[in-house]
């Protein structure tokens, strides 16, 4: 078996009719120079490596490039990686960079940077949030200026999809030595940062380093609007370009206005009520899967989040996802659910608490508020604490909670997505609390087989057992949408939700 990709062979592939078009306006239209930007949540923290926050991967995509990206489509694309191969026996993964890949501050990206960028990320003490992805990685060679060679423990198919996160960012070797990871952001991305104002504003100013070639516009001035109507009062008085969306309710307003441009798309991430089983009685399986007989997912999402989404199994890929009918205990049934209660030895309920975040996503008070409701019929009285994004985080981390309301990020590969959780190795174990022999074992067969029939079939039987030990209740998958003046274009929305595509984004006159 040998694949291998390279940037003449995927242009095709790359470009869209949209960012077709966008080209041909940069060349025969004036450019503004700046584009003003609006979100209702700020990232946490600038180390790549490490963060969590979708706020926070929104931000450093446009400052860091991995080796590889994702398309709109889901197909892996070179960044700072000009092409890749695999051996054929699948346990040696080859990369040539791109010689004209700098960071922010003139260097040259090097095989050196890729080694000692993994070599973190690998590293325990890092805290690395994708590390699990890349455990098997034996050993890293650089055997020239431009050759990176990953040598692998077996063979790993999904290791490539994991490279296209930004959490798998390549940054400095001269950073990590200095240990200023995360204290200063030099990226070899489209843009850098200029300025950061927590919870305020950022300033991002265009990476004139940058492999791909010149950006749309010179400078994204980035407002930090926690309540998403102001957002949109901004952009009706033509103060803000473009806005990143979370709250369905207001997308519905935007869909209202015939000045402005909202785009949506059906996204990989997934709403989910997280028990935790290492504390009783969530330790009980028939109390869990009480639980999820006694949720009803579609009023969740019809109350939630306005229909604006489908309820969705463990895998929201369109590539492995089942029909969540197939799923055990998909329909609502109290009746059972009560009955499962009765055999758990709970037959009068019990108390928990569930927390969520407030700002990310906007819907979680109402999703805990819903499945507080629901839960209420078989007796569970569900305690409700809202609170800030960061507190919240470090909570989840530490898993710190009985249950938790949360969206986390799907992905194009059900090994990738979920390996940090459901795998004995998982770096998130301590989120999950759940370790299962079965979904190890069929995590570890999904990322050693190459044919994508097997594939399928292996991580359906995944996703049907993760359901029916409902270690979490899976609810539904929302859209994602950022809205935009109609004088904007170029931006390609993406089912994992990524603004990446405001690198070539221009504004007319």
């Amino acid at each position: 078996m040998d694949w291998r990709l390279t940037r003449t062979a995927l242009a095709g592939l790359a470009l869209t009719a949209s960012l077709i078009t966008a080209t041909a306006l940069t060349s025969t239209t004036a450019k503004a120079t700046t584009l003003n930007m609006a979100w209702s949540q700020d990232a946490t923290g600038l180390d790549p490596h490490k963060q969590t926050a979708f706020s926070s991967i929104r931000l450093l995509e446009l400052i860091y490039e991995p080796l590889v990206r994702s398309d709109p489509s889901l197909n892996t694309i070179p960044a700072i990686a000009l092409s890749w191969s695999f051996s054929p026996d699948a346990k040696t993964l080859t990369f040539k960079l791109d010689p004209k890949a700098k960071f922010s501050d003139g260097t040259a990206v090097t095989p050196a940077d890729v080694k000692a960028s993994f070599e973190r990320i690998l590293d325990e003490k890092t805290a690395a949030s994708s590390r699990s992805n890349f455990l098997s990685i034996a050993s890293i060679d650089t055997p020239d200026a431009s050759t990176v060679v990953f040598n692998l423990s077996q063979p790993d198919v999904p290791i490539l999809s994991a490279m296209t996160s930004v959490n798998a960012a390549i940054v400095p070797a001269a950073a990590i030595a200095a240990d200023t990871i995360g204290t200063k952001a030099i990226g070899s991305g489209p843009f850098e940062l200029k300025e950061w104002d927590p919870n305020s504003k950022e300033v991002l100013v265009a990476n004139s380093g940058w492999a791909g070639g010149k950006t749309g516009v010179d400078e994204i001035d980035i407002s930090v609007l926690p309540d998403e109507t102001a957002i949109l009062a901004s952009m009706r008085a033509g103060k803000t370009d473009f806005a990143l969306i979370n709250d369905p309710l207001v997308a519905q307003l935007f869909a209202k206005e015939p000045k402005l441009q909202l785009n949506r798309e059906p996204g990989l991430n997934y709403h989910v009520l997280q028990l935790n089983p290492s504390r009783k009685p969530m330790d009980n399986l028939q109390v869990r899967q009480a639980i999820s007989c006694a949720v009803d997912r579609q009023a969740v999402l019809d109350t939630s989040s306005l229909s604006e989404g489908k309820v969705t199994g463990p895998l929201t890929s369109p590539a492995f996802a089942s029909d969540p009918s197939t799923l055990f205990c998909y329909k609502q049934d109290v009746a059972k659910a009560k009955d499962l209660m009765k055999q758990a030895g709970f037959p009068d309920g019990f108390s928990a608490t569930v927390i969520g975040a407030t700002g990310e996503p906007p819907t979680a008070a109402s999703d805990a508020q819903v499945l507080q409701s629901q839960l209420a019929a078989i007796g569970i009285k569900l305690n409700i604490q809202m609170m800030e994004l960061n507190v919240y985080v470090d909570r989840w981390l530490k898993g710190d909670f009985d249950m938790a309301v949360a969206e986390n990020g799907g992905r194009a590969d059900p090994y990738t997505m979920y390996v940090r959780y459901w795998t004995k190795t998982g770096n998130l174990l301590k989120v999950s609390n759940y370790v299962d022999d079965t979904l190890d074992s069929l995590m570890q067969q999904g990322r050693a087989e190459t044919d994508p029939a097997k594939r399928k079939a292996i991580f359906t039987q995944f996703e049907q057992h993760l359901a029916e030990m409902s270690p979490w209740i899976w609810l539904y998958a929302a859209n994602n949408y950022t809205a935009q003046q109609k004088n904007v274009s170029g931006f390609v929305p993406t089912p994992a939700g990524s603004i990446f595509g405001l690198s070539k984004v221009t504004v007319t006159k």
